[in-house]
């Protein structure tokens, strides 16, 4: 480590978050566990003929803003589907909450309890309305029609839709659209949110509204947000840049 603020991966080194309380003029260090862990994580297609991660170690902690950028193919992507469990490695761990993903037999339960997705583009149900699309995560959780409800109009309300809420996704704008589906990421109370080029379909000035309301939902939930982007300029704004080329972290660093 160079730095304070910047990891050399190439040492394979792993972060650890470490905070301090003073006592009497004596500092004793606290070391907190990751909420994400990736061992020598590899993921192989069409037979091993393509490698989309090559040898992933990493770390991120509860309450982290991360982006991960890289060029188009780098693997970023499937980075994210990996910690999304949308996909398996072909090897390596990956561990979530101190749960290892890979001896989990069915991860949708894990999915929708513990993780909310924001794609690029939104994936709602057109014939569904914005209250109907938004606690789609929340069915066959056991909550009651009513709690459903309330839940589904508190994030509505949040995202600044509450006048929308009974129309259909083809009814909004782009930019309304993915606020619904930052809604419905956070409606079943996520530790994470993943994004995936969030603000690829949008115009300059409603990406910035998006990352504006992503990153304001990040402090007011305290969930860990995790975006990947191919721009230097959405990348700068989180706390921590890591950076893929070839299906390898080359650069991990702090933006402050």
């Amino acid at each position: 480590m160079d730095n304070e603020n910047h990891m050399d991966l190439n040492d394979d080194e792993y972060v650890y978050n470490e905070t301090y309380a003073e006592d009497d003029g004596d500092y004793e260090y606290y070391y907190e566990d990751p909420l994400i862990s990736l061992f020598d994580v590899e993921k192989e297609y069409d037979n091993g003929s393509v490698r989309a991660l090559n040898g992933v170690n990493l770390d991120i902690f509860e309450g982290e803003f991360v982006s991960i950028i890289g060029p188009s193919g780098s693997g970023k992507s499937t980075l994210l589907n990996m910690i999304g469990a949308l996909d398996n490695p072909s090897r390596g761990e990956i561990y979530i909450d101190g749960i290892n993903l890979q001896k989990e037999k069915d991860l949708s339960d894990f999915r929708r309890e513990r993780i909310g997705f924001v794609f690029q583009l939104h994936n709602l149900i057109p014939n569904l309305s914005v209250m109907d699309n938004v606690q789609i995560p929340l069915l066959h959780t056991g909550m009651s029609s009513k709690d459903m409800k309330k839940r589904a109009n508190e994030l509505i309300a949040a995202v600044g839709l509450e006048s929308k809420k009974r129309q259909k996704p083809n009814k909004l704008s782009g930019g309304e659209r993915q606020r619904v589906a930052i809604a419905r990421a956070l409606v079943n109370n996520p530790s994470i949110i993943l994004a995936d080029e969030p603000t690829g379909s949008l115009d300059s000035k409603t990406g910035k509204m998006i990352l504006n309301l992503l990153m304001e939902m990040h402090e007011r939930y305290n969930v860990t947000l995790i975006i990947v982007t191919h721009d230097n300029d959405v990348a700068n704004l989180a706390e921590r840049t890591i950076k893929i080329k070839d299906g390898r972290v080359i650069e991990d660093k702090y933006n402050y």
